[in-house]
């Protein structure tokens, strides 16, 4: 039992201490992705707003109509 501990507790500090792991390796990334990416999330927004604004317009017509 003991040296089942002292394995686990080793296992432990070991993956803290491993110093063969580079943090400095540069990524790459494909503009041309990002750029589409961009373009999507527009064309995403745009709908929210316009939906939006129909929405708030038709429930403000809607208010109106009962009201009145």
């Amino acid at each position: 039992m003991k040296n089942s501990i002292s394995e686990i507790k080793n296992k432990i500090i070991s993956s803290y201490i491993n110093d063969e792991k580079t943090y400095d390796e540069a990524k790459s990334s494909n503009i041309n992705v990002l750029l589409n990416r961009v373009k999507l999330d527009k064309k995403r927004e745009s709908r929210k707003k316009i939906l939006f604004s129909t929405a708030a317009s038709a429930g403000v017509l809607l208010f109106g109509f009962f009201i009145f």
